[in-house]
């Protein structure tokens, strides 16, 4: 007998909690306090279904870079869809939208990127970026080059390979993961990982020479690729110390060692530039981008590879029946549409500039009404993404037992005055990245909102005497 309970008469959040598993999301909070069903977004703002409006200081999920409501990708995916709404891309098929994506995508890519495959999402990007690496190797007489070196608190997506890359225990646990390929070198953690004493530039070459001892330590015939975001998002919104990644090429270089700049979150204008790799003079073997691709309008991924990977992959074809990689929805003619009318949002509006002024004005703001906080430890970022993390104790750094949720409860009250921010896996940090249309009218009504928010969460350890 089927004992599944009739739905008929159920709300939408109870038939929500009945049918959906949500990822990142605590089972046992959901099935207690979920869901918020968001219902309209327009702008900078979201409108959930019982008529909350919220200015999103998360841009989705780092993602909406255009903001909200942009008919202009509404008008090209209706066209794209009316005319052909799919095709693959197997044994040389292709369409008009994916081509003129992939030309303008790598006209704002660095000097030296040759070829893009796209795929649906940063998760299955990084499986792709993998998979190169080691087919790379293997092409060309190398088979034992297949570590890849990733660090501690990366977030490179959950999917088997990407999951694996990434550093953060919650993405392992129970999963049986990570593949025994990876290896994970220190983070940039500057608030808690540098010496006060030591210089942003000797901190750098720190990095870089524990990166080298482990490549040395493991083999450097063995060591295929480093993976890095320019900046670490999910793991707490950590910028790299000056000449980081100028320590890190080096190193790379000498011991011939692939990098893979993950520039899931930071590409598309979220620091100020195109590329993070243009901010901080990477020089990526493989690039590794969706989220801001497409603002979040439609699935879509992709991974770019440099002329030196394209090379060999060409020099190569003909020992291989074909090239044995891709996906149902690699190139998808209707994602690609909204990617490319979404690049010419960023064109025509300048948001990648804007994105720099915008962003310089909110950490000025932040730091004005945030950093006399007693809770408030640190507030960094870069362009428009901006970490707050909170602690116990400033002098000390001291950080909260994680049981009291200080960042889930500056979550919770950011809904209760119109703002979403969100809450990082590892630490008692918030994270922010608005859409990079925000205005500074817009600026002022977010960073009030965080005020008041810590303001509250502040009393309550107050009143609870834990601070």
């Amino acid at each position: 007998m089927d004992q599944t309970p009739s739905t008929h008469n159920l709300s939408l959040e109870e038939l929500d909690k009945e049918r959906l598993l949500h990822p990142a999301t605590s089972i046992a909070d959901h099935l207690a306090n979920g869901p918020r069903i968001m219902s309209e977004g327009k702008g900078v703002h979201v409108t959930d279904s019982k008529g909350n409006t919220f200015i999103d200081g998360a841009a989705g999920l780092w993602c909406v870079n255009v903001g909200y409501g942009r008919q202009e990708i509404v008008d090209a995916v209706n066209k794209q869809i009316s005319t052909l709404p799919f095709f693959h891309s197997f044994t040389s098929m292709s369409n008009e939208a994916s081509i003129l994506l992939g030309d303008k995508v790598l006209s704002h890519t660095p000097k030296g990127m040759s070829k893009i495959i796209f795929g649906s999402g940063g998760s299955d990007a990084n499986d792709t970026n993998i998979k190169l690496v080691w087919y790379y190797n293997n092409l060309r007489g190398k088979p034992e080059k297949k570590k890849i070196i990733s660090r501690d608190r990366a977030y490179h997506g959950v999917t088997i390979g990407s999951g694996s890359l990434t550093g953060l225990p919650l993405y392992h646990e129970k999963f049986d993961l990570p593949l025994p390929q990876m290896r994970y070198a220190s983070s940039v953690d500057m608030y808690r990982g540098k010496p006060d004493d030591m210089s942003e530039a000797d901190f750098a070459k720190k990095l870089a020479s524990e990166i080298e001892d482990m490549i040395i330590a493991e083999g450097p015939e063995t060591v295929g690729a480093f993976i890095a975001e320019p900046v670490m998002g999910t793991g707490g919104v950590l910028p790299p110390p000056a000449g980081y990644f100028k320590e890190v090429q080096k190193v790379l270089d000498k011991y011939d060692v692939l990098m893979i700049a993950d520039e899931v979150i930071c590409g598309f204008g979220r620091l100020g530039r195109w590329f993070g790799s243009d901010l901080y003079e990477i020089r990526p073997d493989i690039m590794t981008m969706a989220k801001g691709l497409s603002s979040g309008y439609l699935p879509l991924s992709a991974s770019a590879i440099s002329e030196r990977i394209w090379d060999v992959l060409r020099d190569t074809s003909s020992q291989m029946a074909s090239f044995g990689h891709g996906f149902t929805y690699s190139a998808h003619p209707v994602c690609a549409a909204a990617a490319l009318a979404n690049i010419e949002i960023m064109e025509r509006e300048n948001l990648i500039e804007k994105a720099a002024t915008t962003g310089a004005y909110m950490m000025k703001r932040l730091k004005e009404e945030l950093g006399d906080s007693p809770i408030v430890g640190d507030i960094r970022g870069e362009g428009m993404i901006f970490g707050v993390e909170f602690v116990k104790n400033r002098d000390t750094k001291e950080a909260f037992e994680l049981g009291l949720k200080t960042a889930g409860k500056v979550q919770a009250q950011g809904y209760e005055n119109g703002l979403l921010v969100r809450t990082l896996p590892h630490r008692d940090v918030i994270a922010m990245s608005p859409p990079l249309t925000m205005t500074e009218e817009n600026v002022e009504t977010l960073v009030s909102a965080l005020k008041t928010s810590v303001a509250t969460v502040t009393d309550l350890h107050k009143t609870a005497g834990e601070i």
